[in-house]
């Protein structure tokens, strides 16, 4: 009898669970449809030609210049933390020894990075790039303290990406006469990408949605970048600007509707290609 009404607990309790996990899944996924449509309805009917004019000024509030500079931007943190974050991630599971200190501290100091605000690295790079090493408010600037807070990101995803690849691929690798480097770069690596990728569209969104760092390092320039040295502002930031003004709150929906479109283009785009790497890797 104790057998069954325990079996009954059990039941009552699982379903419980379950329409707990079914209505946060709902709730969540309400939330951000409702949130998506949102700004896409205030902000697609002011969608005008005006608004993508290559020169901006207080009539056409064009925001082009701030789409190339987030563009350029986004490319140029890229370059600067993806050769560092996979590289320090390739020497953290390949190389380094259990139990080695400096691991614990690398890990330690990612996780601690991984927590800080954006406005503090803002402050960091407008001491350290951008009055310290001189480069004043610029793309490079700007560039550069985002590759710092994306980099834990980027360790952190590809780690757990070079972690998942079996230890049968490298061990075949070295039964064929293949050496540490060439089975990293060769095996190893080709078999994570899809894990990179991944951490490649969380850094992207993260830096293309990014204003509070990008306000202290780049400027609020509304032009396109001649240089990287040149001040310029992107979506972000332009849309925080404008909706701050109360006058031109229709055109910051609109670059709403930007800024999230590009942000699902850059997520389908990196998704597409993430799954044909891994197509190409089971054929």
């Amino acid at each position: 009898m104790s057998f069954f009404k325990k079996q009954d607990s059990d039941d009552r309790l699982s379903l419980f669970l379950r329409l707990v996990v079914y209505l946060s899944a709902s709730f969540a996924g309400l939330t951000t449809v409702f949130i998506v449509g949102y700004i896409l309805l205030k902000g697609i009917p002011f969608l005008r030609p005006e608004l993508f004019s290559w020169t901006y000024n207080s009539e056409n509030v064009s925001m082009l210049p701030a789409l190339l500079n987030t563009i350029l931007m986004a490319i140029l943190a890229l370059l600067i933390a993806l050769p560092i974050g996979i590289g320090a991630s390739v020497y953290l599971t390949e190389y380094a020894k259990s139990g080695n200190p400096l691991v614990t501290v690398v890990r330690l100091a990612t996780e601690t990075l991984s927590g800080i605000p954006s406005v503090i690295y803002g402050l960091f790079g407008a001491l350290f790039f951008v009055k310290f090493l001189n480069l004043g408010l610029s793309i490079i600037a700007g560039a550069a303290t985002l590759s710092i807070m994306i980099l834990p990101l980027i360790m952190r995803t590809t780690e757990e990406a070079l972690l998942s690849v079996e230890d049968g691929y490298r061990e075949g690798s070295f039964a064929l006469g293949a050496g540490k480097l060439r089975t990293i770069f060769q095996v190893v690596l080709p078999s994570a990408l899809p894990g990179i990728f991944s951490g490649v569209v969380l850094a992207l969104g993260r830096v293309i949605g990014e204003s509070a760092a990008l306000i202290f390092t780049a400027g609020t320039v509304a032009e396109v970048a001649k240089s990287l040295t040149s001040s310029g502002r992107t979506l972000a930031v332009h849309m925080y600007l404008i909706s701050g003004e109360g006058i031109y709150v229709n055109q910051a929906y609109a670059t709403a509707v930007i800024l999230l479109i590009l942000v699902i283009v850059m997520n389908l785009l990196s998704e597409w290609i993430a799954n044909k790497l891994r197509r190409n890797k089971h054929e």
